[in-house]
C-alpha cells in the first residue's frame, strides 16, 4: 500500500510504502503496478495513536448499559431507569449531584424500579448501588461480602469494590470487544494499555481470542495482578504491575512493598494508581523503600504538590495523566476540593519540567476515550464553563499529541513514521498547521494496523480516497 501526498509527522511531506506489516520506504514515491494508493491530500500522517491507560471490559459494558452522566435531578434519574424490558438492568455514570449529594439506597431505587433487578454504577466506578431485587438474586449466589453496605439488620444496596464478588455472583464472562475497537479506530488509536489491575490469566485468553477473531484490532498491553505472568496465549503484551490504591483503605506498607518487589523480579515495571495526595505519599514511600527501577510509573497523578513532584524526579518515575479530566470534572473539582489544592490538579507542564516522562491515556470509560479531546483539553486547561485551571501547567500541542505516540512498552520512546517501523499509522483530514489550531475538532480520514485499513472516512468529499494505481503509461 501506498499513501501519497502526506505531510509525514516530524518528517515533513512525502509518500509512504507499507509492506508486510512494516513501513518500507519514506520519500517520493512511484506507485507499484496494481498496488492501493491511498491519497492523504496534505493530511498529517502519524504514527498510530496509544492510549497508555484503559478498561476495555468496562467500556464495553458501558456502552451495553444506560448513561447517568448528564442526569441533573431525581425526576431525569427515573425516567431514565424506567425502561421498558425484563430481566437485569444496567447503569452507569451516576453522580450524588443529581440526588443532593445523597447516594441512593435501595428503597429509594425501588421505587423507581420495583419489577426488576437494578445495578446502578457511581461515575468513579468503585460503588454499585442495587436495588431489593438486585439484592435477593445476588444474596442466592453465596453470602455477602464485606463490601455490602447495612444499616442494622438490613442491606441497604450499596456495594463497595466488590466488582469480582459481584461478576462471580452473576456469572459474568468478558465482553465482546468488537464495538469498542471500531470506535477507538475511528479515533486513530491503534494500540492500547489495559489498567484493569485485576487482568489475569483468564482475561489474557479473551483477549486473544477476541485479537485471534479479529474483534479487537489493536495489539494490547495487558497490565494488572501478578498472576498475569501465568498467561501464555498469545496476542497480547505483559505490561506493568498494575497496584491500585484507595486512600480510605491503603494495604499494609510492608505487603505493598513486597508487591512491587514481585513485580519487579518478573521483570516488569509496576503502575500505582494515585488520584489523591495521600495515595501518592504512600507510592513513592513504597517505591522509595522497595526501589524504583525504570519504567515504574504513576498513574493518574491526580494531586501533585511540588514537593512529592520531586520525591518523583528523584526515582526516575514516568506518568501516565487523564488531561480531559480537567475539561470533564473541573468546575467539581474547583467546587469540592480544597483551594490550596487547585494548582496541584492533573499537573502538566511541572511534570514536564521536573524531566518526567509523560504519557495520555483516557482511563476509558471513566474519561472520554477520544484522545484528540484529551490533547485539546492538555493545551487549553479550562473546564467546561470556560474557567482556567493552572493554565501555566499547559501544553503545547505538538506536546500533547505526543502523549500518545510513546511506545506501549517504553513511554520514553516516541514512535516515529520511518522505514522499519511498524505500519500503524493514523492520517487526517487535515494538516498540522490545520490541526493545532483546534484538535478537538480534528477528524481522522484513515486508521491502519499492520499495513491494514481498519478505518476509512469515506462520507465526504475530497476525503481519503483509496483506489488501485495503474501502471505508468
Amino acid at each position: 500500500m501506498l499513501i501519497r501526498g502526506a505531510e509525514v509527522w516530524r518528517h515533513g511531506r512525502a509518500d509512504v510504502r507499507l509492506a508486510g506489516g512494516t513501513i518500507a520506504a519514506v520519500g517520493t514515491l512511484t506507485p507499484l503496478p496494481g498496488e492501493p494508493v491511498i491519497d492523504a491530500q496534505g493530511g498529517l500522517l502519524l504514527p498510530g495513536l496509544h492510549d497508555h491507560h484503559i478498561h476495555l471490559a468496562a467500556l464495553a459494558a458501558r456502552r451495553a448499559s444506560l448513561d447517568c452522566a448528564k442526569i441533573r435531578d431525581e425526576g431525569e434519574l427515573a425516567r431514565l431507569l424506567r425502561a421498558p424490558g425484563t430481566g437485569w438492568l444496567r447503569a452507569t455514570g451516576f453522580d450524588e449531584g443529581a440526588t443532593g449529594g445523597f447516594l441512593p439506597d435501595a428503597e429509594m431505587l425501588d421505587r423507581i424500579v420495583p419489577d426488576r433487578p437494578l445495578r446502578v454504577q457511581h461515575r468513579t466506578g468503585r460503588m454499585w448501588l442495587l436495588n431489593s431485587r438486585a439484592l435477593s438474586e445476588l444474596l442466592v449466589a453465596g453470602p455477602p461480602p464485606p463490601g455490602m453496605e447495612r444499616a442494622g439488620d438490613r442491606f441497604t444496596g450499596r456495594l463497595f469494590d466488590e466488582d469480582a464478588w459481584l461478576r462471580k455472583a452473576l456469572g459474568s464472562t468478558p465482553p465482546d470487544l468488537g464495538a469498542v475497537s471500531v470506535e477507538l479506530a475511528r479515533h486513530g488509536v491503534t494500540g492500547m494499555t489495559d489498567m484493569s489491575p485485576r487482568n489475569d490469566p483468564a482475561f489474557a485468553r479473551h483477549i486473544a481470542e477476541q485479537r485471534a477473531g479479529r474483534r479487537l484490532l489493536q495489539p494490547t498491553v495487558l497490565a494488572g495482578a501478578l498472576t498475569l505472568a501465568l498467561a501464555r496465549e498469545d496476542g497480547w503484551r505483559i505490561g506493568p504491575l498494575k497496584l491500585h490504591l484507595h486512600e480510605a483503605a491503603l494495604p499494609d506498607f510492608d505487603e505493598a512493598c513486597g508487591t512491587v518487589r514481585a513485580g519487579h523480579e518478573q521483570g516488569r515495571a509496576v503502575a500505582i494508581h494515585c488520584v489523591t495526595e495521600v495515595e501518592l505519599v504512600f507510592a513513592l514511600a513504597v517505591l522509595e523503600t522497595a526501589s524504583a527501577v525504570p519504567g515504574d510509573r504513576i498513574e493518574h497523578v491526580s494531586v501533585a504538590p511540588s514537593e512529592l513532584v520531586a520525591r518523583m524526579r528523584a526515582l526516575g518515575l514516568q506518568a501516565c495523566v487523564q488531561p480531559h479530566f480537567i475539561a470533564e470534572h473541573g468546575d467539581r473539582y474547583l467546587r469540592d476540593v480544597e483551594p490550596r489544592h487547585h494548582r496541584d490538579l492533573y499537573r502538566l507542564a511541572t511534570l514536564r519540567d521536573a524531566g518526567l516522562v509523560l504519557a495520555g491515556g483516557s482511563d476509558a470509560p471513566y474519561g472520554s476515550a477520544n484522545p484528540w479531546q484529551a490533547m485539546a483539553a492538555a493545551h487549553a486547561r479550562t473546564t467546561a464553563a470556560g474557567l482556567p485551571i493552572g493554565p501555566d501547567e499547559a501544553l503545547s500541542p505538538e506536546e500533547a499529541v505526543a502523549l500518545y505516540l510513546g511506545d506501549g512498552l517504553d513511554l520514553s520512546r516516541e514512535r516515529r513514521v520511518a522505514v522499519g517501523a511498524a505500519a500503524d499509522l493514523c492520517l487526517l483530514d487535515r494538516s498540522w498547521a490545520e490541526a493545532s489550531v483546534d484538535l478537538a475538532a480534528v477528524t481522522v480520514s484513515a486508521t491502519v494496523v499492520a499495513g491494514h485499513v481498519v478505518h476509512q472516512r469515506i462520507d465526504e468529499a475530497p476525503g481519503v480516497r483509496l483506489a488501485r494505481a495503474h501502471s505508468p503509461a
